[in-house]
C-alpha cells in the first residue's frame, strides 16, 4: 500500500450501538478544536508558556509513536517510504492541517510547509500573534510518527510558523545530533529535563495558592481570638475610626472597577496592606499580586527588573528575563515607592501606562500586557510636581483615584482595637496566653503619637508579650517612651475636646507617671499641691488632702485615701 492509497472509509470505524469510534485501528476521539484551544489557553494561564509547550508536544510525540506502530501492523506497505509518508497524510485527514501540494515530509531537504493549521489558528484566538512558533503538538505528534518510522529520535520543529504571523507553517526534522546546539531551547520540550521543570513550575502554583489559603486562614484566626469579637473589620482591616471606614468602604467599591490607585500616606500606614486587600477583592484575584520598591532599586536596573532584558542586552544578561509587568500578567502591580522614581524612568512608566505594552531591555519589539497598576508613595507629590522631580502627565496617569492612608495618631478610635488583634496575633506566635490591657496601659496607648504607626505599634506589642508576666499588658511592659507620654489634644467626631477635659486627662496622666504621689506630682506641673488637691476634687476623685494613689487606679479613675 502507498500512502496516498489511504481512504477515510477504510481507516475511521463507528460502532453506532457501542457510541464507541475506531481510527486506523486505535480507539479515537472526536475533539472540538476550540476545546483545544482552551485546554492551551488554561495550560499556559496557570503553568506557564515553557510548561505548556512541553506538556502538549510530548503528549503529541506519544500519542503518534502509537499511531506510527498501529499503521505498521495493520497495513502492507510497498516501502518504508510509503509508511513513512503516510504521517502527513493520515494526519490531515484528521483535521490538524492541510500539507501544500507538493511539499514532501519533514526529514526532506525542503521540509514541509503546512497551510490551515488547527493549533496555529487557536493560539492567534486565544493569545494572539505570538513571537515564536506555535504549532506545539503538531510537531510532536509527527516526531513522534517519524521517530517510530525512522527507529530513532526526531525531533521536528518549525522555523516559519502562522502563529507568528508567516504564511505558513514550516517544519523540519532531524536527529538531535543533527540539530546540535542550534535550537536546543525547543529541543527541551522533549526531554526529560523539561519535564521536571514542568513539575517544578506546577509545585511552584500549588505553593502559592497554599500560601494565599494560608494568609485567610491566619486573618480568620485573629478575629476569633481578638478580644473584640464584635468588631466588624472589612477587607480584614482594624476600621472602626469614620476615616478609616470611609476609606475602606471606598477601596471595597474600587476593588471591583479595574482602575489605576494611587495610595498615599506616612511609612507604615498600610499601603501595601490595602493594596493587597483590593487585590484580593478585585476580578484578578486568582492572578499574581506583585509589589516592587522602585525607591530600593537603581534606575538601570528597576527598568530590567520592571520590563524585563534580553539575551546579551547587558553584562550577566545570559538569558531572556520577562519583567514583573509580565510576570504580573492577569493580576496586580504595586509601585511602592513611585515617588522615588527618577524622572527618566518616569517616561517610560508612563507609556507603559499609556500603551498597555512593555519593550524589553535590549528588544525592539513591544510585549502586550494586561496589568492593573496600583501606586503607593510616602511623599508629597503635589510638592514635587512643583519643584519639577515629579511628572505632572504621570501623576495624573496614577491618580485615577487616590487614597490617603491617615496616621495612627488621626484615627483614635483604631488604636486599641488594633492592639487588640495585633496582641492576640503576637501571643499565638509565642505562644503566650495574654489575653487585653491593664487600663493604665491602655490609656498609654491613646496618649503616644506613634511616629512609626501600625509597625511600631506591632513590635510593641511583641515586645509587651515576651515582659508580661501575668495574662495581661501592664503598664510596666510598655516601652519608656510610651510611659512617659501625655494625651494629646484629640478631636473626636471633628469637634475638639473642652480644655477643662484635657486639664483633667492632663492631670491624671502626670499622677499616673508619679504613682499618684501628690507632692511629686504637684512639684512637676509647677503648682501648689492644695491647687492640685483642689482640682482632684473639682474632679469628684477624692474628699482628703493627702493621697497617694496607684497608677492602675488611675487608669480606672478611682481613687482611694
Amino acid at each position: 500500500m502507498r500512502a496516498d492509497d489511504l481512504d477515510h472509509k477504510e481507516l475511521l470505524e463507528l460502532d453506532l450501538e457501542g457510541g464507541t469510534i475506531f481510527f486506523a485501528g486505535q480507539r479515537a476521539l472526536l475533539l472540538d478544536a476550540v476545546a483545544m484551544g482552551l485546554l492551551r489557553k488554561y495550560l499556559v494561564e496557570n503553568f506557564g508558556l515553557s510548561a505548556a509547550r512541553t506538556v502538549l508536544t510530548q503528549f503529541g510525540f506519544a500519542h503518534r509513536w502509537r499511531m506510527a506502530e498501529a499503521m505498521r501492523a495493520g497495513f502492507q506497505w510497498d516501502s518504508e517510504a510509503d509508511w513513512r509518508c503516510a504521517c502527513a497524510r493520515i494526519h490531515a485527514m484528521a483535521g490538524l492541517f492541510q500539507v501544500e501540494s507538493g511539499s514532501k515530509d519533514p526529514i526532506s531537504a525542503g521540509g514541509m510547509m503546512l497551510v490551515a493549521s488547527y493549533e496555529a489558528e487557536q493560539h492567534l484566538l486565544h493569545f494572539g500573534q505570538s513571537d515564536s512558533p506555535t504549532c506545539w503538538t503538531i510537531c510532536g505528534l509527527i516526531s513522534g510518527y517519524l521517530s517510530q518510522a525512522a527507529d530513532e529520535e526526531i525531533y521536528v520543529l518549525e522555523d516559519r510558523c502562522m502563529g507568528q504571523g508567516d504564511a505558513g507553517c514550516h517544519l523540519r526534522g532531524r536527529t538531535g545530533k543533527e540539530w546540535g546546539d542550534e535550537r536546543a531551547e525547543e529541543l527541551g520540550s522533549y526531554g526529560t529535563e523539561r519535564l521536571k521543570d514542568c513539575l517544578q513550575v506546577s509545585l511552584q502554583w500549588v505553593t502559592e495558592t497554599l500560601k494565599l489559603a494560608q494568609r485567610r486562614l491566619k486573618d480568620h484566626c485573629l478575629a476569633l481570638v481578638q478580644a473584640e469579637p464584635a468588631l466588624k473589620e472589612p477587607l480584614g482591616m482594624v476600621a472602626k475610626s469614620p476615616t478609616m471606614r470611609r476609606l475602606v468602604d471606598l477601596a471595597q467599591r474600587l476593588a471591583k472597577v479595574d482602575c489605576t490607585i494611587l495610595i498615599t500616606g506616612e511609612s507604615g500606614t498600610g499601603k501595601e496592606r490595602i493594596a493587597r486587600r483590593i487585590h484580593d477583592q478585585s476580578s484578578r484575584a486568582l492572578g499574581p499580586f506583585t509589589a516592587v520598591n522602585c525607591g530600593a532599586i537603581t534606575e538601570t536596573l528597576l527598568e530590567s527588573e520592571l520590563f524585563g532584558h534580553a539575551h546579551g542586552a547587558f553584562t550577566g544578561a545570559n538569558h531572556d528575563r520577562p519583567g514583573l509587568f509580565e510576570a504580573a500578567h492577569k493580576g496586580t502591580l504595586l509601585l511602592d515607592e513611585i515617588g522615588e522614581v527618577s524622572p527618566g524612568m518616569q517616561v517610560k512608566l508612563l507609556r507603559v501606562l499609556q500603551e498597555r505594552e512593555v519593550r524589553r531591555v535590549g528588544e525592539n519589539k513591544m510585549r502586550p500586557v494586561d496589568v492593573r497598576v496600583l501606586a503607593a508613595t510616602n511623599l508629597d507629590l503635589a510638592q514635587a510636581m512643583g519643584v519639577g522631580t515629579f511628572r505632572q502627565d504621570l501623576y495624573y496617569r496614577l491618580s485615577v483615584v487616590n487614597l490617603h492612608m491617615p496616621p495612627l495618631r488621626e484615627r483614635m478610635e483604631d488604636i486599641l482595637p488594633l492592639a487588640r488583634v495585633l496582641l492576640a496575633g503576637s501571643a499565638l506566635r509565642m505562644k503566650h496566653k495574654v489575653s487585653g490591657f491593664a487600663p493604665a496601659a491602655a490609656q498609654q496607648l491613646l496618649c503616644y503619637g506613634w511616629p512609626g504607626n501600625v509597625p511600631e505599634l506591632e513590635n510593641t506589642m511583641e515586645r509587651a508579650i515576651a515582659l508580661a508576666a501575668g495574662n495581661r499588658v501592664e503598664l510596666e511592659d510598655l516601652p519608656d517612651e510610651i510611659r512617659s507620654a501625655v494625651p494629646r489634644p484629640v478631636a473626636i467626631m471633628g469637634l475638639v475636646q473642652p480644655l477643662d477635659e484635657v486639664d483633667k486627662k492632663y492631670i491624671l496622666a502626670a499622677l499616673a507617671l508619679n504613682g499618684g504621689n501628690l507632692t511629686h506630682t504637684a512639684r512637676q506641673l509647677e503648682i501648689g499641691a492644695v491647687t492640685l488637691y483642689r482640682k482632684l476634687k473639682s474632679y469628684g476623685l477624692t474628699s482628703y488632702p493627702r493621697v497617694t494613689i496607684s497608677a492602675q487606679m488611675i487608669g480606672k479613675e478611682v481613687f482611694r485615701a
